[in-house]
């Protein structure tokens, strides 16, 4: 009976999702037939027309009250449509993802994608080492996993699929077909994550978002749980991690940006400190977001008090400087906790 529960469950689930994955086809057919420009621009204005009226954009307020307690309510509400904006534009790019990303060196005149930092790009693509690179939900994130594939650098993209199920089936569809090597966040991922190193290859990850079983970071001045995984990486291969993010410029166009490799902390004994490791890798990313805050994923919930270790959770009166290191937590095994 309870195997028969939980088949008839799956269908009328399928059943339910039907109409929504109809719509996701739709508005994905709508933005191939208008071209990159026209398509961003309707996403953005369908960005801006849904974002606001969605329950997460409450969040997106709160999020951003707290980074900014400076800002008026009028900034903040610029700052949060300019998101889900962005938000918009980049849902509508994917369908223009390949024809985007024009990049070529050589060329007289540049197109709509300007690298900066190529050196160390083809530096890590030559070397014969393994590397790790990590990223933000900034502008189209997709991006850097393109130019990896167009330009020869063996790496692996390590993703969250959507939570929509029409949304995550069409993602999947256009990042097998534009990007290298993928790799699923879930079980089992650390493990794929630690071959494509042992192989020599590269491994990229975006690391801005919520990981309940994380280590603690600050970020804009609060604590806030991070994947530890690619500085576990780091300290059990001695490999260089590198960042690289994404701007949206005027007209359509992007510059990608890859950082030199960092000087990662190290604790007592020489090894890789892998919470301050985290920590610097969120710094970046921090000042990243200063730059541009409207091309941020605010309405995200980075931030989640409850589900901190009892030693990072903010106590009323207390500073949250120094909370983070409070809850240091470190192994030597790239795959635990991740």
């Amino acid at each position: 009976m309870l195997r028969l529960k939980l088949r008839l469950y799956r269908f009328v689930s399928r059943l339910a999702g039907l109409p929504m994955i109809w719509l996701v086809r739709l508005l994905f057919g709508i933005a191939s037939l208008l071209g990159p420009q026209r398509a961003g621009g309707f996403g953005a204005w369908l960005g801006r027309t849904l974002g606001p009226r969605l329950p997460a954009h409450r969040t997106a307020l709160d999020n951003l009250r707290h980074a900014y307690p400076d800002r008026s309510p009028e900034e903040i509400a610029a700052i949060a449509r300019g998101a889900w904006e962005n938000l918009g534009r980049t849902g509508a790019e994917y369908a223009h993802l390949a024809e985007i990303f024009d990049y070529d060196p050589q060329a007289a005149t540049p197109g709509r994608i300007e690298v900066a930092g190529i050196e160390h790009f083809f530096a890590l693509r030559d070397d014969g080492k393994p590397g790790l690179i990590f990223s933000a939900h900034l502008a189209n994130w997709e991006l850097p996993a393109i130019c990896a594939a167009r330009f020869g650098l063996e790496a692996s993209a390590v993703f969250r699929p959507p939570n929509n199920p029409a949304a995550k089936e069409l993602v999947q569809e256009v990042r097998r077909s534009t990007m290298g090597g993928l790799t699923a966040a879930g079980p089992g991922a650390a493990f794929a994550m630690q071959g494509v190193i042992d192989r020599g290859g590269h491994l990229g990850m975006l690391v801005d978002q919520h990981f309940t079983r994380g280590v603690v970071v600050e970020f804009f001045g609060r604590p806030a749980l991070v994947n530890p995984l690619l500085a576990k990486l780091a300290r059990h291969y001695e490999c260089p991690v590198h960042g690289v993010r994404v701007i949206r410029l005027p007209g359509g166009r992007f510059r990608l940006e890859l950082t030199p490799p960092l000087d990662l902390p190290r604790d007592a004994s020489g090894a890789v400190d892998v919470q301050a490791t985290m920590q610097a890798m969120t710094r970046v990313i921090e000042g990243w977001v200063r730059e541009h805050p409207e091309q941020w994923m605010w309405m995200h919930r980075r931030w989640r008090p409850a589900m901190l270790p009892r030693a990072a959770q903010p106590v009323a009166g207390q500073p949250v400087t120094g909370l983070a290191a409070q809850a240091n937590v470190t192994s030597v095994s790239p795959a635990a906790g991740a």
